[in-house]
């Protein structure tokens, strides 16, 4: 058998004891093995890792039984099917988004309209083009993190959310007072609402759930996902972070720049940023009762702030009432990256970054998208347009939608959505945000979520500390370590291991122990820049200064001084008493 498989072609058929003839093929796979090779499959537990497997055939090995051979190759074939098959799967997961590519020099992408994108992109996407029409004022919206579900809050108290893969309207009530602002919470269960007074948490059916009274007057809320914490900043000027998971108020910080209706979030560090009245920009974190960054960054109110996710939160752009957009790099406060007008009447604005870097600037009826490769290129020029937009009224909100080329505009006759080309992110992560998440899913990422909370003290503007080394902690002089010379006589035996001595000698050096241990209790804590002849200077510098109080006091003691004498003197028989009469006054002294 040996030598008929090392022959370089087919062995010759052999007659067996049933009279067939059967051959081997020893130049490559069984044919019929090859065949149903396709249509079958190997455990994983059986399956050897692509480091394992093998360079040549099996089939040119030295094998003596045939159905160990027939076995190789079928393994082998299996292999070579998984390697095919896994290069096909690395076609889900392009690493180029999509965009308008404009075909000539004189055409530009910002007058391709949201009819012509329509009819060239995919059925599922075009079918995310909507206009609502609703009659609850100016509406503020805010999507899920998976960007599933859309929450949308009217000034006048229509509060709304939705399932925006299958349309359907979850919760719709009407408060009938002031709703200024809308966030979810951990997922789509829950979601808090900035009323007329006080801040209300209502579940995905619309039931008021709490109320939380601490929030009053508030503006804009935030939700930080990794510390289940609910940021609120209104017209008191108090910043105030509150647990969700636990119920708690973490802390109220003041920041004593009057009322506040700008804030976000960064998402990579979840430092909150403010913008105020007069101009400035404030980072605040919880920890510090201050700001840890205050930037002048426009010469009027803020109107709007966002932090691009894609930079790791390095990037800030900033729009005010000065009619100017502005882009910071959190690296470098005291330079602006970028700066520009806009050619869009009137003044103020709202401003929203993208997942893939594309930032919206909104004023008046119009949206309009810059492209990010100009974004950041330091020149002077204002950034090249890549789409506008134009609305029946004037706009409120703007949000785009995670992992999807959508940005949804909140204006006064209800809200609409633009099809934005590129600006998603094409590859999402299902480990943070799972588009479609089950309700199993959910649970699991919810109980997992409240087990890696973080705490509010990890928040801060450099992320880099965690992880490593404390710095050493410097001690004030009044507490440093006694050196070994000035300790007592029995310390400095029991350092060195000699306390089994005899005691009698400890007799003889009695009394400079006990001079020693009262010199050490009557030290003074000594204080640097403090000296003695410093403060006899000071006192001699006093004693020099008339003041007709100190006078005054000192007159006083010494009346006092005088009577305190008299009396012990009455006691002692030196003195003797006065006597008080009717004609003690005629009596010679």
């Amino acid at each position: 058998m040996e030598a008929l498989l090392t022959n370089a072609g087919p062995s010759k058929p052999r007659k067996y004891s049933d009279g067939q003839k059967r051959s081997f093929r020893t130049s490559g796979p069984d044919a019929t093995v090859a065949s149903i090779a396709g249509h079958t499959s190997l455990p994983k537990s059986l399956a050897l890792p692509e480091d394992d497997m093998p360079k040549t055939h099996p089939a040119d090995t030295k094998v003596s039984s045939r159905f160990l051979q027939s076995r190789l190759s079928r393994q082998h074939v299996q292999k070579q099917h998984a390697v095919l098959a896994r290069k096909d799967a690395e076609l889900l997961l392009p690493d180029v988004p999509g965009g308008l590519e404009a075909e000539g020099e004189l055409e530009r992408t910002w007058k391709v309209g949201q009819e012509d994108i329509s009819n060239e992109i995919g059925l599922e996407t075009a079918r995310s083009r909507r206009d609502i029409k609703l009659d609850g004022g100016d509406y503020n919206l805010r999507w899920t993190r998976n960007g599933r579900h859309l929450a949308i809050a009217g000034k006048t108290g229509h509060v709304a959310t939705f399932d925006w893969q299958t349309g359907n309207v979850l919760a719709e009530i009407q408060l009938r007072e002031t709703a200024r602002d809308i966030t979810f919470l951990h997922d789509y269960t829950m979601f808090a609402v900035a009323q007329k007074k006080y801040v209300y948490i209502y579940d995905a059916n619309g039931v008021e759930l709490h109320r939380l009274s601490s929030h009053i007057d508030t503006n804009r809320l935030e939700f930080l996902p990794y510390h289940y914490l609910l940021v609120s900043v209104g017209n008191t000027g108090y910043l105030k972070y509150q647990d969700t998971s636990t119920g708690q108020v973490i802390t109220e910080l003041r920041t004593k720049l009057g009322a506040c209706a700008t804030m976000c979030q960064n998402p990579h560090n979840a430092v909150i940023n403010l913008g105020h009245q007069h101009g400035s920009v404030t980072l605040w974190v919880p920890n510090m009762p201050k700001p840890v960054v205050q930037l002048q960054a426009h010469l009027g109110p803020i109107t709007g702030l966002a932090v691009d996710s894609k930079s790791e939160g390095r990037y800030l752009a900033s729009a005010g009432l000065d009619s100017k957009v502005k882009i910071w790099d959190a690296r470098n406060w005291g330079k602006c990256v970028k700066e520009w007008q806009p050619l869009e009447s009137g003044s103020g604005g709202i401003v929203e970054w993208s997942g893939r870097g594309l930032l919206a600037f909104s004023r008046g009826r119009r949206v309009n998208v810059y492209a990010s490769n100009t974004l950041l290129d330091g020149n002077s020029k204002p950034p090249s347009l890549y789409m506008s937009h134009h609305l029946p009224t004037q706009t409120s909100s703007i949000r785009f939608q995670a992992f999807e080329d959508v940005l949804a505009v909140g204006h006064a006759a209800g809200f609409s959505t633009v099809i934005v080309p590129g600006a998603g992110e094409p590859n999402p992560d299902s480990y943070e945000a799972d588009i479609y998440e089950t309700r199993g899913g959910r649970r699991e990422r919810e109980v997992r979520g409240l087990l890696d909370k973080l705490q509010p003290d990890m928040i801060s503007v450099d992320t880099n500390f965690i992880g490593s080394i404390a710095p050493a902690i410097k001690r004030p002089y009044s507490e440093a370590a006694v050196p070994f010379s000035r300790l007592p006589r029995t310390e400095r035996l029991r350092i060195q291991g000699k306390t089994d001595e005899p005691m009698e000698e400890e007799d003889d050096d009695g009394d400079d122990a006990t001079q020693e241990d009262s010199r050490t209790e009557k030290e003074k804590h000594k204080m640097r820049g403090k000296s003695k002849s410093m403060k006899r200077f000071l006192r001699k510098k006093r004693k020099n200064v008339i003041d007709p109080a100190t006078a005054a006091v000192k007159a006083k003691m010494a009346a006092i001084r005088e009577r305190q004498e008299k009396q012990k003197g009455i006691s002692e028989g030196n003195i003797e008493p006065e006597r008080k009469g009717a004609l003690s006054r005629f009596r010679k002294p």
